[in-house]
């Protein structure tokens, strides 16, 4: 027999116990704070129409110039695995005629996203998010909603150690003079070929270029927070003005751009530093006329994505933990066979009453079995040994004090549903 060995591939992390636990707990917060705030659950597909993504995220972006992971199917038709969750979300509201209801329409979503970008702490080729979308209402109180939502979500799991970054991209009536003022300063600039490339299709998209060289050049580009339109503007205090009420701090990040084509108004990032290099946790915006690009009507939305796979790196800088080192409520502990077959049916009955429970298997001494109930962190042991079977009892112990008591095996459910 050939010996073979395999391996996740590259840039895909696994999640195995203990961190799974961590991984849940942070996906299912951040979901749980979204339906708090009435955001309805939806399920998107891993694959989509490779025009949807080009249309709705940009072409000049690099995730459609160089991260999409795109195929042919075997009906000749191009797809591509999902590099972000907004567009799917508006080709289902479009489709789905979602929007011809009550309005905003809030959507939250979550799970795997595909990227072919470079491995690195942090930046992997799936990652993990949790998104929301509110479409239909222009309204600067639902971007500061979303925003202090988003501060919740991150709150919710400890985390404590971020800066929100927050700015205003413009819009229609602003951004077509403020394009002409970027792309004359960046015509001067000594640029390489594909960033010049990147100026003339989506100048803003220069301002976001991490490499130092770079932003030393920019210094003296003109910002488009001193170029909005009035609308724009008195848009962008009044989201200022509520996330002052809320309590929500923030600092203003002229040169923020967020590296998708589609946002106007506000936008806004969440940074943590411990991370290093990729230190944006999550963040979104306003996106004014992308239901339209993608064939629907002229309604408006915001939405952000918030990163699992990061939120558990910043949790791990910061030393706070998630998730519960409790596996189960209860682990029994049978000692011999007839011992096993009572204390499965008492295990059984225990989980139909909703109580989380485990017990040992493979006929484990005492002591092998009492590691088994340590490690699953249960409250609660039960050891059932041949005079606890002959009494018609079992052994009841507490494993925070190791007090251990003797309770009928007729009442032990209701002596642990009490206690639990």
């Amino acid at each position: 027999m050939t010996d073979v060995s395999f391996s996740a591939p590259k840039g895909v992390p696994d999640y195995v116990p203990p961190v799974s636990r961590e991984f849940l707990a942070v996906r299912e917060t951040f979901t749980h704070e979204a339906q708090r705030a009435g955001f309805e659950h939806i399920e998107l597909p891993i694959f989509e129409d490779t025009h949807l993504f080009a249309r709705g995220v940009g072409e000049s972006t690099d995730v459609v110039t160089k991260e999409m992971y795109t195929f042919e199917d075997r009906g000749g038709r191009s797809v591509t695995l999902r590099p972000e969750g907004t567009a799917g979300v508006m080709r289902a509201v479009i489709e789905h005629n979602l929007d011809r209801g009550q309005l905003p329409v809030k959507l939250v979503y979550s799970g795997p996203f595909f990227r072919y970008e470079r491995p690195q702490a942090g930046r992997y080729r799936q990652l993990q998010q949790v998104g929301v979308e509110a479409i239909g209402v222009d309204d600067p109180a639902l971007d500061a909603e979303i925003i202090a939502l988003a501060d919740r979500c991150y709150k919710s799991v400890g985390l404590t150690g971020y800066r929100l970054d927050l700015s205003s991209l413009g819009d229609a009536e602003c951004r077509p003079a403020y394009r002409e003022k970027l792309q004359a300063f960046l015509r001067k600039l000594p640029l390489d070929e594909e960033t010049q490339r990147r100026a003339e299709i989506n100048p803003l998209r220069v301002l976001d270029d991490k490499r130092p060289e770079v932003q030393e050049m920019l210094v003296d580009a003109p910002l488009l927070l001193d170029h909005l339109s009035n609308s724009s503007r008195e848009h962008f205090e009044v989201v200022k003005g509520l996330l002052d009420d809320f309590g929500v701090s923030y600092t203003i990040n002229p040169k923020l751009v967020r590296g998708l084509d589609y946002y106007t108004k506000t936008c806004f990032e969440f940074v943590h530093e411990g991370l290093g290099a990729q230190s944006g946790i999550g963040g979104g915006g306003r996106y004014d006329g992308l239901m339209a690009q993608l064939g629907g009507q002229e309604l408006s939305g915001i939405g952000f994505g918030l990163g699992v796979d990061r939120t558990l790196l910043a949790l791990e800088a910061e030393g706070v933990s998630a998730g519960s080192p409790r596996r189960v409520d209860v682990y029994g502990v049978p000692l011999g066979s007839e011992a096993k077959r009572v204390l499965a049916g008492v295990v059984n009955n225990l989980r139909a009453a909703g109580v989380s429970t485990d017990m040992s298997y493979g006929d484990r001494g005492l002591k092998g079995a009492m590691k088994g109930a340590s490690r699953s962190g249960a409250r609660y042991c039960l050891v059932l040994g041949e005079q606890e079977l002959a009494d018609g009892n079992v052994a009841v112990r507490d494993m925070n004090n190791h007090e251990q008591e003797t309770v009928s095996l007729s009442a032990v459910q209701a002596f642990l549903e009490e206690r639990l």
